[in-house]
Parts: C-alpha cells; sequence; structure tokens
C-alpha cells in the first residue's frame, strides 16, 4: 500500500514534532529556570502551529485521499481504516480553527502555568486572574470555531472526551450525586479509624524509592521510563519507548507521593503498553487536541490511573501483601502499625480541601464542582474576580468545609494554566470507567484478580494491555467499553464499588 505507507509517514512527522512540544512541556514543569517562561512558551506555540500546519497543508491532504481511497475496502474497524478517518476528520477540524489561535493559545499555556505557579507561591488568586482570563477569552475563541449549539463547554469536553456534552454530564452528575450522596453520609457518621500515623515524618528519598518498587511491581518498566518531581503529579510520554512520570513530596504526609505515583503509573503503563506498531501514528496521536497521546480519551486514560490507584492501590491485600516492603524502604517509622490499620487509614472517610489528596467518597464532589465552575465562567454567569468566592461556596455546601487561602481553594490544580477547559469531567468518568472494568474482570477474569490480590500485578496488567492499552486511539472509551464489558458507560458498577468499600462491615 504506497499511498497508505507515504500518509504513515506523513502523520509520523506530525507525532514528532508534538512528541517535541510533550518534552518541552514536562521540561518546563520539572527542570526549566523560572526566566524561560516567555520563550519556552513561543517555543510551544511555534511547535503546536506547525504540527497544525502540517495537517492541514495540501500534500498531508493529498495523501490523506490517496490513503483513503487505498483502504476503502478495509474493515471500518481495521488500524488502516481507522488511521485515515480520524486524520479526515482532523484535517476537517483544523480547517475550521484558524492556525494563529492555535498558536496563540499554545503560547498562553507556558505564560498562564508561571503565573499559576507564582500564584500558589504567594498564595493569592489575583496574581493568576488576569492569565485565566486570557485563557477564558482564547477558550471561547477556540469553542466558536470548533462549533457548538447549545453551550460552548459541549466543544471543550469534546476535545478530551469524544460524544459528552454539558448536557449528558449534568444528567450524569445529577444521577451520580444521588446514588453517592446516601453512601458518603453514612460513611462520614462512622467513627474515624486510626491516621496518625499518615502523618509522620518520612525522609523523601524513602519516599520515592517505595513509590518506585511499587510502581515496578504494577510492571511500569524503569528502562522505558522515570520518576521526577513536579509541582502538580503528571504523566506524558515521548512514545511508547520513553513515558516520564512525576509526583510531590511531603516530608510529614507519605500518602502524598505514594499515590501520586501509583496515580501516574496507570497512566504510565496505558502509554508503555500501546501496540509497537502504533508508535508515531495516527493512532497514537490527538490529532485534534494536537497531543502525543496513546489513549483513546481522558477519561479512558483517568480509568487506568484511577484503577491502579484506588482499585489496587487502597485495596486491603494491596497493604497485606506491602506492608513489610514499606516498613523495610521507610524503618523504624510505621513499626506499630498493622497491614489491617494502614488499609484503614488509606480508605478513609474524612473530606479534605484538596481533590489530589481527596478520599475516593468525596473525590467526586471536587470534580463535579470545578466543571459547574468551567461552564459558569465560560457562559458568563460566574466572573474571573468572582471564582474564588464561588469555589469557597461549593466546597461549603459538597464538603461542609471552610476554604481559609487561595492555595487550598481555587487555586490548587494545574489545569486552568495549561488551557484544560473542559477535562475535568474526565476524572469522574475514569472512576466510574474503572469500576466498570474491575467489575467485568472480576466475573470473567477471577483468576487475574486473585493472581492481583496475592501480590502478582503482572496479570491484570496483561489483561488490560490486551483489552485496552494495546489499541490506543483506534476504538473510543464506550466502544471499549461495549467490547470488554457488553455495555457502554454506566455508573451502577461504581456505586457497588464504593457501596462495598465503605458499607459497615467493610
Amino acid at each position: 500500500m504506497t499511498a497508505y505507507q507515504d500518509f504513515v509517514a506523513r502523520f509520523g512527522a506530525v507525532n514528532d514534532v508534538l512528541n517535541a512540544v510533550n518534552i518541552l512541556n514536562w521540561d518546563a514543569r520539572t527542570m526549566m529556570p523560572a526566566q524561560a517562561s516567555v520563550t519556552r512558551s513561543e517555543q510551544v506555540g511555534t511547535l503546536t502551529g506547525l504540527a497544525r500546519d502540517l495537517i492541514v497543508d495540501n500534500k498531508t491532504r493529498d495523501l490523506t485521499a490517496a490513503a483513503d481511497a487505498e483502504t476503502a475496502g478495509l474493515p471500518e474497524d481495521s488500524i488502516e481504516r481507522r488511521s485515515v478517518v480520524q486524520a479526515k476528520e482532523a484535517i476537517e477540524f483544523h480547517l475550521r480553527v484558524p492556525g494563529e489561535l492555535v498558536r496563540e493559545r499554545a503560547a498562553q499555556h507556558s505564560v498562564a502555568n508561571d503565573a499559576w505557579i507564582a500564584a500558589r507561591q504567594a498564595n493569592d488568586f489575583s496574581i493568576f486572574a488576569p492569565h485565566l482570563a486570557e485563557m477564558l477569552r482564547l477558550s471561547k475563541l477556540y469553542a466558536d470555531a470548533i462549533g457548538w449549539q447549545e453551550h460552548p463547554y459541549d466543544a471543550l469536553v469534546g476535545l478530551y472526551e469524544p460524544g459528552e456534552t454539558a448536557a449528558s454530564l449534568t444528567s450524569l452528575f445529577s444521577a451520580l450525586r444521588a446514588g453517592l450522596k446516601p453512601i458518603y453520609d453514612a460513611a462520614v457518621a462512622r467513627p474515624a479509624p486510626r491516621s496518625d500515623f499518615l502523618f509522620r515524618t518520612v525522609d523523601p528519598a524513602l519516599q520515592r524509592k517505595f513509590a518506585a518498587r511499587m510502581a515496578e511491581a504494577f510492571t511500569f518498566d524503569q528502562n522505558r521510563g522515570r520518576l521526577d518531581i513536579s509541582v502538580h503529579p503528571f504523566e506524558v510520554s515521548f512514545t511508547r519507548n520513553d513515558v516520564r512520570l512525576t509526583t510531590r513530596y511531603r516530608p510529614n504526609y507519605m500518602p502524598m507521593a505514594l499515590f501520586g505515583t501509583l496515580h501516574e503509573t496507570g497512566h504510565g503503563l496505558y502509554e508503555q503498553n500501546i501496540a509497537p506498531e502504533l508508535t508515531r501514528s495516527v493512532l497514537a496521536t490527538d490529532l485534534i487536541g494536537l497531543y502525543a497521546v496513546g489513549g483513546t480519551s481522558f477519561g479512558a486514560h483517568e480509568s487506568q490511573s484511577r484503577l491502579w490507584e484506588n482499585h489496587v492501590g487502597r485495596s486491603r491485600s494491596f497493604w497485606q501483601r506491602h506492608m513489610d516492603d514499606l516498613r523495610s524502604d521507610v524503618p523504624g517509622v510505621y513499626d506499630d502499625v498493622t497491614a489491617e490499620e494502614f488499609y484503614k487509614g488509606v480508605t478513609r472517610v474524612s473530606p479534605g480541601l484538596t481533590r489530589v489528596e481527596s478520599d475516593e467518597m468525596s473525590y467526586d464532589f471536587h470534580i463535579m464542582l470545578r466543571v459547574e465552575l468551567e461552564q459558569a465562567m465560560l457562559d458568563g454567569s460566574v466572573a474571573v474576580a468572582d471564582v474564588p468566592g464561588e469555589w469557597n461556596k461549593a466546597i461549603k455546601r459538597d464538603l461542609g468545609l471552610d476554604v481559609p487561602d487561595d492555595l487550598q481553594g481555587c487555586l490548587q490544580d494545574i489545569h486552568w494554566s495549561v488551557g484544560y477547559l473542559g477535562s475535568f469531567p474526565t476524572y469522574t468518568i475514569g472512576n466510574i470507567t474503572a469500576a466498570q472494568l474491575m467489575e467485568t474482570a472480576r466475573k470473567n477474569v477471577p483468576e487475574v484478580i486473585a493472581s492481583s490480590e496475592a501480590g502478582d500485578y503482572a496479570p491484570l496488567a496483561g489483561w488490560l494491555r490486551d483489552n485496552i492499552w494495546q489499541h490506543g486511539r483506534r476504538f473510543s472509551r464506550d466502544e471499549l467499553l461495549q467490547r470488554v464489558t457488553g455495555r457502554s458507560l454506566e455508573i451502577a458498577p461504581y456505586l457497588n464499588y464504593l457501596q462495598a468499600r465503605y458499607s459497615e462491615e467493610a
């Protein structure tokens, strides 16, 4: 297939450019000097614009048309057909969106992220506010160029979770909130388990040792990845052969680094296990969002991070198997703590102000308030200056907590600073998807779950690789769910999982 091979080579170049953007962004969040943000933003903007221009130029369009004709007789779900169809959709998308807007929006990411870091250091939202206002302005222009009918949020959320809209999320979250509230209220009303030991001082180097050991136990390949430090934990890949994880350390709260690492490990496993033949291809590239990534959607990606962080890392069996490893890596700190006490400590329901440190029962309330605020900012019903106050009111309403400052409130997440308006719903979608996958694994391959509970995680990783990871972006989230579970996204498995974990007898 000469035409198709030329098409593949062309989009391999697009993937190369976007991987260069990933490298620059990784460096900006881990090692870049503070004074480099302006030039870094120009570099990111230039390369992102170049990727967009490569997608829409005449040569790419001709190669795509020729590949389309050459592969027309193949099954619609074949790698070749899915690649061509996604390329055609990307070309049509980017022809609607001005190239200058793409460059301007990409460049604003680095500047706004730098301002967000400065605002966090000063604990002052006003430092970040003008940059958020500018990001909102650009996002509204972007949504208008993409096209929407009912709400500008529809265009933006579709970048991260195709098929979802403001209306679909309102319906999903309404049902989820109704199901969560009684489970949450009952859990909060019970006596809190012991958790003092979680706040003991642990040298960050020892925290890293244990976290890295667990990432490797989960089958993360250290020869094709690494673990570093950042202000906000994240994962990014430069193809399946170079996957970067980051976490952050608090000397007097080891779980932050551990569960941050396990979460990012889930993301990293997805990227490391994309089928080798998809490397540098359309099916390992988000051509719409201009992001080199193999996961099919942000929600699908989050399902893997939440699965490994919560279903595995916060399970009773995990602590039964690895409490001795923790004592070995962190000597003398937890000698008086049993595995059962540690399990109950890390699964306690203790509503907090910070999303990434939130217990499972509180977590989705954090997500729902952010989605509510995003939609309100985009439709103009909430002004940027009013964000801290609206945030604080929502936290009080949902979790009964008072927010003492901006750092523990509306400045805690990186997403708005890097233009990820519309991405927050994908965390809850990830929670729901993870539970649906694990329910199916327990039913269909109980031996895989048994191995995981015994401390051997390779069978679970293999099952996920075969069913989810290897396919890259070939199948949509719901197509994967249909193939694996026989159903589209549904909340019942998630509510059943939470009910079982947080019942009186658990």
